[in-house]
């Protein structure tokens, strides 16, 4: 991808109607639809067509604008799992957050074994593009085996209760009186 950005020359909308509809696709779970609709509700009468050519056109450089902007994971993850119903099957959310309360990834998988850990840790790895100092885990055994097998230079902290993550002051029970 070259670092020129694209032209916005020969199209019949000004560049701030362009770039608000490619950015509120890319920023927002949006269909081109929704795009549209809400572009109508401001005046602006564009079809899903033309927000979908604006999109293919402009949309990776707003993508990646996107990415630069979001914060960088800290050097602490906190990983845990949740059991959770889906079509009443039982299956494990595994979940993964910084020391500043940033979200780094979920991934619902049907096992809680060592190759769904290793599954989730490369994952993780892979999208935040970076190696933590330290993991918190709860007790589980797999965690230990995975994180041996895909980062073994990184600390693993394994206790009960331990990885129940950072919150903020107010959120703790019987803290009420938190600023």
């Amino acid at each position: 991808m070259s670092s020129v950005s694209p032209s916005y020359r020969g199209h019949r909308y000004p560049v701030e109607i362009i770039s608000y509809c490619v950015w509120l696709y890319h920023r927002f779970p949006l269909s081109f639809r929704e795009v549209e609709e809400l572009m109508l509700e401001r005046g602006v009468a564009v079809s899903y067509e033309t927000v979908r050519r604006w999109c293919l056109k402009f949309g990776q450089a707003y993508a990646n604008a996107l990415r630069r902007r979001r914060p960088r994971p800290g050097d602490k993850w906190h990983l845990d799992e949740v059991f959770i119903k889906i079509n009443g099957e039982l299956k494990y959310l595994w979940r993964a957050v910084d020391q500043d309360g940033n979200v780094l990834d979920i991934l619902v998988q049907n096992r809680r074994d060592k190759a769904a850990a290793r599954r989730f840790f490369r994952k993780l790895l892979k999208k935040t593009r970076s190696v933590p100092r330290v993991v918190v885990t709860d007790k589980i055994r797999s965690y230990g085996a995975a994180h041996r097998e895909v980062m073994p230079s990184v600390e693993h902290r394994s206790h009960k209760g331990l990885n129940n993550g950072p919150r903020t002051p107010t959120s703790r029970p019987g803290n009420e009186n938190a600023p």
